[in-house]
């Protein structure tokens, strides 16, 4: 559950304000990559996780950067991102390990049993930031009336740019723990988490107490998925992609029966 519930904690402010980070997926591979380059050399988790967070926070910034200084599309801004963030990885793993591959590294320490629990905090304080901050209020009245925001002197890109910054951070986090938590990296080791972290924001109704409930759901279709092979005599491809037929029928649910 750890990386889903990062990613979508993250994803949660930017869709506050009308826009959708859709590079979570990118964010997230690039943090995992980040963290465990820079594990290679210091052998610190705590510098791994910091450098994952740069990483992420970094594509952020060139993201919001493209989509309110330039004025490109931010869909498709945020699809560039997906796309640039797993060809920088496999470049830079080539120039670092001399290998596209796998990076497996020696055991991480265990500090990071701890990290849903901070996972938790931090959706905690999430929580008190959206709804009992200015800055909070200020976010969700970039959707509801963006206008009235510019009218009092606020920019409402400015709050819009620092969501995308918030995700960047939150999955940076999600990716260090994926690839710390294995010990090594893998190409594509986001498997999609990205993409299901935009549907459990919106399944969990947008809010942090939903988005914890959605994001378990979930969490217990992949160890569904996971532990199932060993036992039902059902093609492997077809077990892996129980998660996935979840979101789809999930996001179908939603649509068919919306909230009142």
């Amino acid at each position: 559950m750890t990386p889903v519930l990062f990613a979508a904690v993250g994803g949660l402010f930017p869709a506050l304000t009308g826009t959708l980070n859709i590079a979570l997926e990118g964010l997230l591979l690039t943090g995992a990559f980040a963290s465990i380059a820079v594990y290679h050399y210091s052998a610190s988790v705590t510098a791994s996780i910091f450098a994952a967070v740069f990483a992420s926070v970094s594509l952020s910034a060139l993201h919001a950067f493209g989509a309110f200084r330039l004025r490109a599309n931010i869909f498709i801004s945020g699809l560039a991102i997906n796309l640039f963030s797993g060809g920088l990885c496999a470049v830079l793993s080539g120039k670092i390990f001399n290998t596209r591959g796998v990076v497996a590294m020696t055991s991480v320490p265990g500090l990071l049993k701890w990290y849903l629990i901070f996972g938790f905090f931090l959706l905690l304080t999430a929580w008190l930031v959206i709804y009992k901050t200015p800055f909070g209020y200020r976010l969700r009245a970039c959707e509801k009336n963006a206008d009235a925001l510019n009218s009092l002197g606020i920019n409402d890109k400015f709050y819009q740019a620092s969501a995308l910054l918030i995700s960047g951070f939150f999955a940076g986090l999600g990716g260090a723990f994926l690839s710390l938590n294995l010990g090594a990296f893998v190409p594509g080791m986001s498997s999609g988490r990205g993409w299901i972290a935009l549907v459990v924001i919106f399944l969990g109704g947008r809010k942090p107490q939903g988005i914890l409930a959605a994001a378990f759901i979930f969490a217990l279709a992949e160890a569904f998925s996971n532990y199932a092979q060993g036992f039902l005599a059902i093609p492997s491809d077809f077990i892996l992609a129980f998660p996935y037929v979840c979101t789809l029928i999930a996001m179908i649910a939603v649509s068919v029966f919306p909230k009142r």
